[in-house]
């Protein structure tokens, strides 16, 4: 299964989401799962941003190789559940073909309860992306869970 998390530029949220999600698919044993991430104005090859990488180091995940890529039909398609930032993120990943497969994370996170938009912390200082990881960190360890039971994954 692969897993898609979109933002904007993909440099900061979607970066930090595939790396918290990586660790956690990693720690968790699922070998059945992939994850990446885009963003809808990507510019190709862009690093991640300052403060996503000194957040994602503060809790032992490398974002220093992330290269930014726009989001696409391709990409899209490649994906089996696409988690974005946005309400416009998810307009875009629909757009490109993904009805049925894509959702806001909050929203997923919270099995339809929640529909509260993932700030952007961008331009902030390292408390907003800090809050930003922290609320990553805590919806994706609830997606997993929700895409482990929904599958009857045993993790391996």
């Amino acid at each position: 299964m692969q897993l898609l998390f979109v933002c904007t530029g993909n440099t900061c949220r979607s970066p930090m989401a595939e790396a918290i999600a990586r660790a956690a698919v990693t720690a968790r044993g699922l070998t059945d799962l992939q994850v990446g991430s885009a963003g809808t104005s990507a510019w190709d090859g862009a690093p991640a941003s300052d403060g996503a990488l000194l957040v994602s180091l503060e809790h032992g995940l490398a974002l220093e190789g992330h290269r930014a890529r726009a989001l696409s039909r391709e990409i899209v398609a490649a994906a089996d559940l696409v988690l974005t930032m946005g309400p416009h993120h998810a307009e875009r990943a629909v757009a490109l073909g993904g009805a049925g497969k894509t959702h806001l994370l909050a929203h997923f996170a919270s099995h339809g309860g929640d529909a509260t938009p993932i700030a952007d912390p961008f331009g902030g200082d390292l408390d907003a992306y800090r809050a930003t990881f922290a609320e990553l960190d805590r919806a994706i360890g609830k997606i997993l869970d929700r895409v482990a039971a929904e599958r009857g994954s045993t993790g391996r």
